[in-house]
């Protein structure tokens, strides 16, 4: 059934279980997981491996932070969910965090990077008025799979669900000339990923987001950074942003935001924020009590622990390893910045690179077929990261 060895008795059973009540959706890699601690994880069997995926980067903390726990078990002993018509501490001192590490914005909370695209394109256009309503996104980007954040994704993702949303314009990544042409009087916002995650870590030429910014500011088009990837610290800043000394109207938020929990947001400038006014945008369980406290904890730790700056030192650490593997002839390029790093590979297909790293007790992942992703949890320990990059030179070196 599976080309993996090590798949026993116990996760087989529970892998046909799930196969039969759980759509399909997912390309999964037939592996059980039971528990975690840190950046180590035990499948069902017991099978150790070390994590440099940290769960497409949202356990930032890594796997069961004694600050996360205590966090959540302390406020889910207070106060569950009560609906966003009333007021809660823990959402107010997460927004208020927001300000004091990215900007003087205001919050919007919901579950996902996506529903936060959805928001961030929504409070676009009802600020910018009924006859601008267009958004530039760019080839390679990814914001999500709802409709709206789905037609801002260009390329196979879009595959069988046309017609998509109208007005949106997809160009180039890095090029300000397409972007400049691609603007009339109907365009509300440019949406960007400062640093492209599923297009293949993908970096921006030096004064590309500031072209954009001062293009954004000439035209009275407002500029949103899906930061679903690159915020709360990976990239060695506390925001993605903050690398390039550029900051947006309309910040999206995710992944790692909740360290693990569903937790995303949109932090909006005060002047694009008060176009959501009551029944405008919504969510039910955005920004719970649970998530919310979870999501203050993260960035409590981050500031407590100097994590934007470790993840800074370390993926320098990682890109020195990674360009003096013993295989390094199959390593086309090395790209990204803190510990967000894109492996190229000079082969087609890295999948078997994956497999054969699961088969080792190593988790990473690849995009673009063959852009490796290593993005470990921010507390990973260093000669843990070190041994995980041991792992990968010796799988490449077996393909």
């Amino acid at each position: 059934m599976h080309d993996l060895g090590f798949i026993m008795q116990k996760q087989e059973e529970l892998i046909l279980r799930h196969q039969a009540a759980l759509i399909g959706n997912y390309g999964k890699l037939p592996v059980v997981f039971h528990r975690g601690e840190g950046s180590h994880l035990w499948d069902a069997d017991g099978k150790e491996y070390l994590d440099l995926f940290a769960g497409f980067g949202g356990t930032i903390l890594g796997h069961c932070h004694p600050a996360l726990v205590a966090a959540v078990t302390r406020q889910a002993n207070t106060l569950w969910q009560v609906g966003n018509q009333f007021y809660t501490e823990p959402q107010i001192r997460l927004a208020e965090q927001l300000r004091s590490k990215a900007f003087a914005g205001q919050a919007f909370f919901c579950h996902s990077g996506a529903e936060a695209a959805e928001a961030a394109i929504k409070l676009a256009r009802i600020s910018a008025g009924p006859d601008r309503f267009k958004i530039i996104s760019m080839n390679k980007g990814f914001h999500g799979r709802t409709m709206g954040a789905l037609s801002a994704t260009a390329g196979p993702a879009q595959q069988g669900f046309a017609p998509l949303v109208p007005g949106f314009t997809h160009v180039p990544f890095n090029d300000v000339a397409a972007v400049e042409r691609a603007i009339d009087a109907q365009t509300a916002a440019i949406l960007v990923e400062p640093v492209q995650g599923e297009g293949g870590i993908n970096m921006p030429n030096p004064g590309y987001l500031q072209a954009l910014r001062a293009l954004c500011d000439r035209t009275k088009v407002a500029l949103i950074f899906d930061e679903v990837w690159v915020g709360v610290g990976r990239t060695g800043e506390y925001f993605g942003h903050q690398n390039f000394g550029v900051t947006p109207d309309i910040m999206t938020l995710g992944k790692a935001l909740g360290g693990g929990l569903p937790v995303a947001a949109i932090l909006a400038q005060p002047q694009y924020a008060a176009f959501f006014k009551p029944s405008t945008h919504g969510s039910t369980l955005g920004g719970n009590p649970i998530c919310a406290s979870a999501a203050v904890a993260v960035l409590d730790e981050l500031e407590k622990e100097n994590l934007p700056q470790r993840a800074k030192r370390l993926g320098v650490a990682t890109v020195e390893k990674l360009q003096a593997f013993e295989n390094r002839a199959k390593i086309m390029q090395v790209r990204g910045c803190g510990l967000f790093i894109g492996v190229e590979l000079a082969i087609p297909d890295a999948l078997p690179v994956v497999h054969a790293a699961l088969q080792r007790g190593l988790v990473i992942n690849v995009t673009q077929k063959n852009v490796l992703r290593l993005c470990p949890a921010l507390t990973i320990e260093e000669n843990d990261l070190l041994r995980g990059l041991e792992i990968l030179d010796a799988c490449l070196g077996s393909i």
